[in-house]
């Protein structure tokens, strides 16, 4: 359907930039293993995010997984259930337990308050994510794990590019992660990275995302396939160059949102965080029924009959997952269960056009009580 607007889409670099980008491939025929174009793009990222050491990876899962494995966990880990299931999977997947953190009802992200009542004597980290381009409490986490000796590993998938007073957002934590899924503000087609200082683990990452390969006839420990190729890389240079205006775009689009839809009962628009410099990669809207006069699920339903295709996201939570059944309860995170149920994320990306903007805010004005 021509018409058919999605939550988001994917920003892509002129065709003939990005042919001219992959050409040299057809020269070496180096399409992975850690090729010149991985190279180059992990040093970019260094500097564009501002942190010591760049990992890149296949996708934001496996730097998830594999930096939580190089850490060498055990026990309870401290997470939040609202965010997307990548991240309770990874600590899972890792042999660990999650223990459901619940969330500030502003910013949406882990409830830095409520840390220290879950820590126990089997508690080894920290994961917290930061939502929607707002950013945890790092302040406040840090010296939580510093006083009780934690890793944090923040999943930054949502703050590519983000910075909090000056300090580029990935070099927060012992590790943070990156997605650069096609959905992402800045993408490799599919890709990640795992952001770090300590030289060490850096070297533990190698191992573990290429089969724990150190050199033709050394092995020395067990390994996954986790190495980003070229073909995706030489996508992430290209995009960088634009990364800039790509923000800048999607800060038109949110601010048209925001003219339009602030000073309505009933609706919940994302609070800026101060000393935040922002990506502008979701526009989420939490609807209070009683006040607004419709459910969240109305909204999205009358969106749809528009051909408008706005998300419910993050619901369910994560500790509400079938998968996870018995295992956890929702109820033990109030606000992010409540929020889970209300929340809708709006379609936003760099080449929205006004008009388009108009058309969603009309049917959700539409619907508001006269």
């Amino acid at each position: 359907m021509e018409n058919k607007i999605l939550v988001t889409k994917s920003s892509m670099p002129p065709f003939e930039e990005y042919a001219e980008e992959i050409k040299s491939l057809w020269d070496t025929h180096i399409l992975t293993n850690m090729g010149a174009k991985h190279r180059e793009l992990e040093q970019e990222l260094i500097r564009y995010l501002n942190v010591q050491n760049v990992s890149l990876m296949v996708n934001g899962h496996m730097a998830l997984e594999l930096a939580i494995q190089a850490m060498h966990l055990t026990g309870e880990v401290i997470t939040t259930p609202f965010t997307f299931a990548s991240t309770t999977h990874a600590i899972v997947r890792n042999g660990l337990t999650p223990v459901f953190c619940d969330i500030d009802p502003l910013t949406y992200t882990m409830d830095a308050t409520k840390i220290e009542a879950l820590i126990t004597d089997k508690t080894s980290a920290i994961v917290p994510v930061h939502v929607y381009g707002n950013l945890c409490d790092v302040d406040k986490i840090k010296e939580i794990a510093e006083k009780y000796k934690l890793k944090v590993i923040y999943d930054a998938a949502h703050a590519f590019g983000e910075s909090y007073r000056g300090r580029g957002v990935g070099s927060f934590g012992d590790a943070s992660i990156f997605s650069f899924h096609a959905t992402k503000v800045f993408h490799t087609i599919e890709g990640g990275a795992v952001c770090f200082a300590d030289d060490a683990y850096g070297l533990d990452l190698y191992r573990l995302k290429n089969f724990g390969i150190r050199g033709q006839e050394t092995v020395d420990s067990i390994g996954a396939n986790a190495k980003m190729n070229e073909f995706q890389a030489a996508m992430g240079l290209c995009n960088l160059r634009y990364i800039g205006r790509e923000i800048e775009k999607r800060k038109q689009v949110y601010e048209a949102y925001r003219k339009r839809l602030s000073g309505m009962d009933g609706l919940q628009l994302m609070t800026l965080q101060e000393d935040v410099a922002y990506n502008y990669a979701y526009f989420p809207v939490v609807f209070e029924q009683e006040a607004f006069g419709a459910t969240r699920d109305m909204v999205s339903d009358a969106l749809a009959k528009e051909h408008i295709f706005a998300r419910k996201y993050f619901y369910p939570l994560t500790n509400a997952f079938d998968c996870y059944k018995d295992a956890y309860d929702a109820n033990r995170t109030p606000v992010a269960l409540s929020i889970s149920k209300n929340v809708l994320t709006l379609p936003i990306y760099a080449d929205l056009e006004r008009e388009t903007v108009e058309r969603v805010c009309d049917v959700i004005v539409k619907m508001a009580k006269s």
